[in-house]
């Protein structure tokens, strides 16, 4: 399946809008002193989707964040990639194919392979998968997803992860439509609240590097709020100014800041990557929050992905249905208020390629309640 397997320099990375399958993510990584590489491949066009066709063939890359356990244990881990999608049948075989192809390009103490996957979960498509109410039920339990995974593999090795790492349910709007159109498709009460905050005296401007200590205290504020892993504020410089210009998959990247009478309310980092606008972080004071300075602050950044030509918008992360005891579930709320089409990724798979070290690293994200290497 797999033909012309190499790897190459990090600025040859395709152009795509997912954030951390580009050159930009790899220089983020970079800056922080994480290893990174990449590598091409080619396959059939048949049952493939892709961007760069050679004849009856598809070229495509994978982006690899290489990160140390300890002295002796590595991980590969493949943030939203591959992007190549194959059609079902074809996705166990092709995900084992690739792993055995990247084997040979990873360090010697690398355990296994993390892929964390953006296709389409297969049970988001199954009427049985959801209530009569329309509610999403989820996945089935692990085995019975490794199963289904690993259908006409040869080693029958992908391994569903504990827990997911980048999230694995979104919401994409169309911004094809005009700005009318995007308002009508909003919820009444998130379409009230734009009006209420813009009516209310709130301002969102595009803020630049001299404004990262004022992101990094709503930021932190949120993170203690809602007891999220807290990243250090030289994340976000890199985040904020490692562009990747001279590569195929460059991203600019807008940190936005509302503000009320010089009050900052809420900020997000924004970045454009290929067609698309991701909302990346967010923060948001718990001050004045009748002011509804979020709302502004997505809708100045909707408007802005569309104006800069992106063709669609990722909220990037909500819970997976509407219950009221899911820790991401105001995200829910709030997300899906603006519209658009959710979609259910697979999440987090893993091809061991030390059992034994595999089994044990898995078994204490199982204590330890996941492993952050995002």
């Amino acid at each position: 399946m797999i033909h012309d397997f190499r790897k190459k320099d990090i600025e040859e990375v395709f152009r795509t809008p997912i954030v951390q399958q580009t050159a930009f993510w790899s220089e983020v990584k970079r800056r922080m002193g994480i290893r990174t590489l990449a590598c091409n491949f080619r396959v059939p066009s048949s049952g493939h989707e892709g961007d760069v066709r050679t004849g009856s063939s598809i070229t495509s890359d994978v982006l690899v964040v290489l990160r140390q356990l300890d002295q002796n244990h590595s991980i590969a881990y493949v943030p939203y990639g591959p992007e190549l999608d194959p059609a079902d049948e074809y996705r166990g075989v092709f995900l084992e194919e690739l792993s055995e192809c990247l084997r040979s390009q990873l360090p010697g103490d690398c355990i296994m392979i993390r892929y964390d996957l953006a296709w389409e979960s297969f049970w988001a498509r199954e009427e049985d998968s959801f209530t009569p109410e329309g509610i999403w039920l989820g996945p089935p339990a692990h085995k019975l997803q490794e199963l289904r995974f690993n259908f006409a593999t040869h080693n029958h090795n992908l391994r569903k992860a504990h827990s997911n790492i980048l999230p694995s349910n979104t919401i994409f709007l169309d911004l094809r439509k005009d700005e009318a159109s995007l308002l009508q498709s909003m919820k009444h009460k998130t379409k009230y609240n734009i009006g209420l905050s813009q009516r209310k005296g709130v301002k969102v401007s595009v803020a630049g590097t001299d404004n990262l200590a004022l992101w990094y205290a709503l930021y932190t504020e949120t993170a203690r709020r809602n007891g999220f892993y807290l990243h250090n504020l030289e994340y976000f410089r890199a985040v904020l100014t490692s562009t990747a210009e001279n590569t195929q998959s460059p991203a600019e990247v807008l940190l936005l800041i509302a503000e009320y009478e010089k009050e900052p309310l809420a900020a997000m980092f924004l970045v454009l990557t290929g067609n698309r606008g991701t909302y990346l972080y967010g923060a948001s004071s718990s001050r004045m929050r009748n002011l509804m300075a979020t709302y502004a602050l997505q809708w100045k950044a909707i408007l802005l992905a569309r104006e800069r030509g992106c063709t669609d918008y990722d909220m990037f992360g909500i819970a997976p249905n509407p219950d009221p005891d899911h820790p991401m579930y105001g995200l829910y709320r709030f997300k899906t208020g603006f519209g658009g089409e959710i979609r259910r990724s697979m999440g987090c798979w893993d091809y061991p390629l030390d059992s034994a070290a595999y089994n044990y690293f898995a078994a204490g994200e199982m204590v330890s309640q996941g492993y952050h290497i995002n």
